[in-house]
């Protein structure tokens, strides 16, 4: 378990890269940090790992605190963007090299770096060196490296972003069964939200060094509590449209939708819906958004739909063969929505 009380990390010229961190990582967690870059996330892993130093605050590792710990005495590893392997040695000796530090035996350290390797499919690769390996392989062995300490938590600094497309999807899924395997405290920094909903348990969406929303892929995804989350999180962003409430109802883009309880008339507000949660009508509807096809987006098993209506544009997605055509009038039709005032998510 990881626990964080008070976190803040202050770099010279005033930048508050972390500010008043609380937050508890359970025992075997998967826990990403998602945000945007500049936001604080790897600076938050780095102070974990006692890279940095923190400007005051409290980390525990498994109830041990550690805030004033070296980096090598909190039984934490790291894997970096960039692998950092070291160009001049094989993979056996790079998977090893932790045990060297601590006084390993030679052959204990050599059995178990074969070991480690023979579990991510590195057998073959052992008497390479990092120039002779590819990207996939030189990021298992930068995880290789890191399991064969037997860590209290893993740190992970977005160590996919390096791969081409195929190969984030196929590493993904191996990370994640390997961390399922291992049950080892996880923490992993990305910017890509398809990674963090695809991989977490939980997930921790920040902005300027502050924790905007903790919780699991679907509470962030369904429920974003601020519209700088529901803007963030989704392959296809959400429709924000500014709203008005009137006798009971709010008014949206051209529609008339129902409005939750204790609004007052006037009020300014945004109406949120995911294109996914959209549905095409060929019909005109009172609860629905009007425009016209403008753009047409192919995502494979389905299709993104942009309707265009008086300079404001609405997004659904469709199944496939389901697609209008291009300067068709249509309906958007919303399943579920959130309302937001001052971009904070008003209670259902």
């Amino acid at each position: 378990m990881i626990s964080l009380h008070g976190l803040t990390k202050v770099f010279p010229g005033g930048v508050r890269a972390l500010d008043g961190i609380d937050l508890t990582i359970g025992d075997g967690e998967f826990f990403a940090l998602l945000g945007p870059s500049g936001c604080g996330k790897t600076t938050l892993l780095r102070t974990i790992a006692g890279l940095e130093t923190a400007g005051s605050g409290t980390i525990s590792i498994n109830q041990r605190d550690v805030t004033c710990l070296p980096p090598g005495r909190r039984n934490v590893a790291m894997v970096f963007q960039d692998y950092a392997l070291f160009p001049h040695m094989d993979v056996t000796e790079n998977i090893a090299y932790p045990l060297r530090i601590r006084k390993v035996p030679r052959a204990e350290r050599l059995a178990k770096a074969a070991d480690v390797a023979r579990r991510l499919s590195l057998s073959e690769l052992l008497r390479r060196r990092p120039a002779q390996l590819s990207g996939g392989q030189q990021q298992r062995v930068a995880l290789a490296r890191a399991i064969a300490c037997h860590p209290t938590a893993f740190l992970f600094d977005e160590p996919l972003s390096n791969l081409d497309a195929r190969l984030r999807l196929e590493a993904r899924t191996f990370l994640k069964r390997l961390q399922r395997e291992l049950a080892v405290t996880t923490v992993f920094v990305t910017h890509d939200q398809a990674e963090a909903l695809a991989l977490a348990d939980r997930i921790a969406v920040m902005s300027r060094g502050r924790m905007i929303q903790v919780g699991t892929p679907a509470e962030v995804f369904q429920r974003p509590a601020t519209t700088f989350v529901a803007s963030f999180i989704g392959s296809t962003p959400m429709n924000l449209l500014p709203a008005r409430a009137a006798g009971g109802s709010l008014y949206a883009a051209g529609a008339v939708l129902p409005a939750p309880a204790g609004l007052t008339d006037g009020d300014d507000l945004v109406y949120g819906v995911r294109p996914e949660y959209m549905d095409l009508s060929p019909t005109e509807r009172p609860d629905a958004f009007p425009g016209t096809v403008s753009v047409l987006e192919n995502l494979g098993t389905s299709t993104l739909v942009t309707l265009e209506e008086g300079g404001t544009f609405v997004q659904a997605v469709v199944d496939e063969g389901d697609e209008p055509r291009l300067g068709d009038h249509a309906w958007a039709v919303p399943r579920r929505a959130l309302v937001y005032r001052d971009g904070e998510l008003l209670a259902p």
